[in-house]
């Protein structure tokens, strides 16, 4: 049976691994989860699988475990970034979670002309989203937040190969119009109110930009996001 606690960890993991627990984790699993020495939960590190693990040693400032076996291989997402302009806090950080739950390999914010809420951006803050949804979801792989950056800036380091869904709200009611082309993709979300007239142009301009409709109705800017993961899941991911 699988374990009911599933724990990040920055330190690798392998058969007969000791794995020494920081004064935050100890109390998470120690005093909040109440295990004790003997207990096994699930470690993930981003890099190394699943593996099992016992509490050899439990301790209010700190513990050990110990790896016995890998329960799952790294199962790596579909080459996949999400760009998005950040809104508020409660669902910016919603957008990461999701985002790592239904499988991106990279999460980029961005600010678009339009952007309300950069100020307010933590990378290390959405990083942890990231990680705990990880944990919640079964996940073995944790993607990288980047810090935010401006959209001229990104499409000016943009990688060869890498093909863009540009989630465009002019064309609500038009067929998605998603191109089957395989390899390495990102999804653009814009902001609340849209993207500016110039940025549309740009987009439009871009020979790796594919512009598609969510349907025949505007959607929320977090709820956009789930849409488009679901429309490029379902075409070209994983799910396909």
């Amino acid at each position: 049976m699988a374990s009911k606690v599933r724990l990040f960890v920055d330190h690798p993991l392998g058969e007969g691994q000791s794995v020494p627990l920081s004064r935050e984790q100890a109390h998470y699993l120690f005093g909040v989860m109440r295990l004790g020495e003997g207990a096994v939960l699930s470690l993930i590190n981003g890099a190394d699988g699943e593996w099992d693990a016992q509490v050899v040693k439990a301790g209010k400032k700190g513990g050990v475990l110990l790896c016995s076996v890998q329960t799952k291989p790294l199962q790596m997402p579909p080459d996949l970034w999400l760009l998005f302009a950040p809104i508020r806090k409660e669902r910016t950080a919603f957008v990461v979670e999701k985002a790592v739950e239904m499988g991106v390999s990279r999460i980029c914010p961005v600010q678009t002309d339009f952007t309300q809420s950069a100020n307010r951006i933590r990378p290390d803050k959405l990083q942890a989203h990231a990680v705990e949804a990880a944990e919640q979801c079964g996940g073995t792989f944790v993607p990288p937040v980047d810090e935010l950056a401006k959209l001229d800036r990104v499409f000016a380091d943009w990688p060869e190969g890498r093909q863009l869904m540009f989630c465009d709200e002019v064309l609500i009611g038009d067929p998605v119009g998603l191109p089957d082309i395989q390899g390495p993709w990102a999804i653009l979300v814009g902001p609340e109110g849209g993207f500016s007239p110039a940025e549309r142009d740009r987009l439009r301009g871009l020979p790796f930009s594919h512009a598609v409709s969510l349907g025949p109705r505007i959607l929320r800017a977090d709820t956009a996001v789930v849409a488009a993961l679901t429309v490029w899941q379902q075409a070209l991911g994983d799910w396909a």
